[in-house]
């Protein structure tokens, strides 16, 4: 009799104690991710089979909407941002494959950020705007193969030796192929101040996580069915970020690349 008293009260603390998700505890959780439109606000997002350490979802745009990538850190550690967008990335301008390596934003513990626009400089940068694979900015490159998608690595850093940490109101650098019909790009927008400072940080080997956000065409939504109620079609072709399965250089100008 003792000893069934005792698996009940065993049984009892056990329905006490809150279950805990696997993810709980890190980045995953802690670091949230938008896309802003300039006039509509925080973009619906239609989530897909997202798994492990990388999130995927929808969105619906319209054409010449500008828009900015708000990055909200709920952590109480600094946190790195390689930013693509088409697949390059947003400070550079070079191919990006989400690198740690990769020159990257970062952001400190608690703090929100908002990615408005390719960087041409420490103090300036060229808004992002929602537009035609034809006047794309990867499209100045040739480059097709990952038209269409935000994409976001959040690196932790490094265990570093602690310090004050000072807020500043201006961002932080850290440096370390057929198109399908029909899809949207981002062009290279209005130029914009923007300022900056270079800080150091030390990512660690592979990102906590990844978000990856496929825009486009609300008709082309509909026509997947990725948004009910439209009817259904499939479009199918490759994107290497949406298959299914220190360095000063900023973003160059497109009509430079043009010219090239």
């Amino acid at each position: 009799m003792k000893t069934f008293r005792n698996i009940l009260a065993l049984i009892s603390l056990l329905l006490l104690v809150p279950a805990v998700p696997a993810q709980a505890g890190g980045l995953y959780n802690k670091v949230d991710i938008q896309i802003i439109s300039d006039d509509r606000g925080k973009l619906r997002e239609y989530p897909v089979d997202s798994h492990g350490r990388k999130q995927r979802s929808y969105i619906a745009v319209r054409d010449g909407e500008r828009y900015r990538i708000r990055v909200r850190n709920r952590s109480g550690q600094r946190i790195g941002l390689v930013i693509a967008v088409d697949g390059r990335n947003i400070i550079t301008g070079e191919k990006s494959w989400l690198g740690r390596r990769e020159a990257k934003y970062v952001l400190g513990p608690w703090e929100t950020a908002e990615y408005e626009g390719w960087r041409t400089s420490r103090n300036r940068v060229n808004r992002f705007y929602f537009t035609d694979i034809e006047d794309s900015y990867a499209d100045a490159w040739g480059d097709h193969s990952a038209m269409g998608v935000i994409a976001v690595a959040v690196y932790r850093e490094k265990e570093r030796e602690h310090y004050g940490y000072k807020k500043k109101r201006d961002g932080m650098i850290a440096r370390s192929e057929a198109a399908r019909s029909g899809s949207a790009g981002t062009g290279f927008g209005e130029s914009e101040w923007s300022p900056t400072r270079k800080v150091r940080f030390e990512p660690r080997k592979k990102p906590a996580f990844k978000k990856f956000i496929k825009y486009e065409w609300r008709r082309t939504l509909c026509r997947r069915g990725i948004i009910r109620h439209c009817g259904h079609d499939h479009d199918d072709g490759y994107n290497r970020f949406w298959d299914d399965d220190w360095d000063d250089d900023y973003a160059p100008y497109p009509w430079q690349l043009r010219q090239r």
